[in-house]
């Protein structure tokens, strides 16, 4: 059930009607969220229906441990038993065909068939999973008694497939809340980020996909040198507009419902330097690599080391990404960018050529995350290495789009919020009006389908 289908909003215009007039009571208000989150796994597979209730009791019982346990050994070993399940599944039903195909090129064997291959959604829900458990372990958090609100908060839908990663202790007093209301404001506030949301996917992205990124990323070696370099900057916001348009649509989908999510983007091409563009982008996922992951590696006061877990880190993180090694060597490129930020004091040069220099290294490893193969990487570079130039496949209606994203990324954020506001203080039959529209953008959907949301691959 994609986010952008005409049967996703059916779906959540059903979960809303159903949720607030038994919201009040709070188990039967928690058993509607529950069902819609299995419902919305089970259109993707049955055998999630297994995988998740079963993962998800597992960690409820190891944080109850953890939460009475007394001795920090019997603690640890807890907290362990949730980070090897959670990326147990990771590695069982995601990874295992990169484990065996390069099993099989170091053995000069046949790589062996696995059908266990149930990738949707496994990394944002392991990664959910894991912010409880060892928030708990940590004792950042409680674990709660609850065994409904957990089945609930770790599953939540609207993070189901490419978040935001939101941390499950943030997720379950929202949920338990006993006194639920929905706010004129917050109800508009959700149907403008829908909105928004839909018009950055269906306008922007796959108008880019469809004109430019695809071809030229398939095909690289029919296209100028120039025109291979602006796919690669159109990728660029392809996957911006594309992550953020779900962002927004499960933010609203979420707020629907009385939940707040965290914000996950805030302007990353007007980053001042690769730390910078991480305070930006995917800002869930990186604070997840920070507090989970880089903070729990050793070296934090040594001279080396912290430049090493970064690199450490971010190569973990581009492979969280996708199992094959151009994910490993984008997140490579940018663990060595974090590092060389680390190692060089304060930021030499003015403003406007940092930003210029980040954008240009972001490109450059995006290549590599988009190119369906190292060879397919390598065969772009080389285009733009040819230093031809063209601008024949460039149409019009392309340059106008591509023209209309950059300005929409470098809005100023306070105009967004201005608008926001706006359209929430409008009166209902604006409103309506707005929602009009979108029902006719869905029957376009429905009518010429919407590409899947890149992420959701992840």
């Amino acid at each position: 059930m994609v986010l952008s289908s005409s049967v996703y909003f059916i779906f959540l215009v059903g979960v809303f009607f159903l949720y607030w007039p038994l919201a009040r009571s709070r188990a039967l208000g928690l058993a509607v969220v529950l069902l819609a989150n299995y419902f919305f796994y089970a259109k993707w597979d049955l055998f999630y229906l297994f995988l998740i209730p079963a993962c998800s009791s597992v960690d409820f019982l190891l944080a109850l441990g953890m939460e009475r346990a007394l001795r920090r050994w019997l603690r640890r070993a807890l907290v362990s038993a949730s980070v090897a399940l959670n990326l147990g599944v990771l590695a069982s039903f995601k990874y295992m065909p990169f484990f065996l195909e390069n099993y099989a090129h170091l053995s000069g064997r046949p790589a062996p068939e696995w059908p266990w291959i149930f990738p949707l959604g496994i990394s944002f829900y392991a990664f959910q999973s894991l912010t409880y458990t060892i928030d708990v372990y940590r004792r950042d958090a409680k674990a709660t008694p609850s065994y409904l609100a957990y089945l609930a908060s770790v599953s939540f839908f609207p993070t189901t497939l490419a978040g935001p990663i939101t941390r499950v202790a943030t997720l379950l007093p929202q949920l338990e809340r006993r006194e639920k209301t929905l706010a004129p404001a917050d109800g508009g506030k959700a149907i403008f980020l829908i909105g928004i949301g839909l018009m950055k996917k269906l306008l922007i992205a796959d108008f880019l996909a469809d004109n430019l990124v695809n071809r030229v990323f398939d095909f690289p070696n029919l296209y100028t040198a120039t025109e291979v370099l602006t796919g690669v900057y159109a990728f660029a916001l392809q996957l911006y507009y594309d992550f953020s348009g779900y962002t927004d649509i499960a933010t609203g989908s979420a707020l629907l419902l009385g939940i707040k999510l965290p914000a996950n983007f805030n302007r990353p091409y007007a980053a001042s330097s690769i730390a910078d563009f991480w305070r930006r982008w995917h800002i869930t996922l990186s604070n997840w690599l920070r507090d989970y992951l880089y903070f729990s590696l050793p070296g934090a006061r040594a001279k080396v080391l912290p430049y090493l877990n970064l690199v450490l880190t971010m190569l973990l993180g581009g492979l969280w990404h996708g199992a094959n090694w151009n994910f490993a060597i984008w997140g490579l490129l940018h663990g060595i960018g974090l590092a060389a930020t680390r190692a060089v004091p304060g930021q030499p040069g003015p403003l406007w050529l940092r930003r210029f220099a980040t954008v240009q290294f972001v490109c450059l490893a995006w290549i590599f995350f988009r190119a369906p193969s190292l060879e397919g990487a390598l065969a772009v570079l080389g285009r733009i290495g040819s230093l031809t130039v063209s601008f024949a496949n460039i149409s019009g209606p392309l340059a106008v789009v591509l023209a209309i994203a950059v300005a929409g990324h470098y809005l100023p954020a306070k105009w967004r919020q201005w608008s926001q506001e706006r359209f929430a203080a409008s009166p209902f039959y604006a409103q309506a009006a707005a929602l009009m529209l979108l029902a006719i953008a869905l029957q376009y959907v429905a009518a010429t389908g919407a590409a899947p949301f890149i992420y959701t691959r992840f």
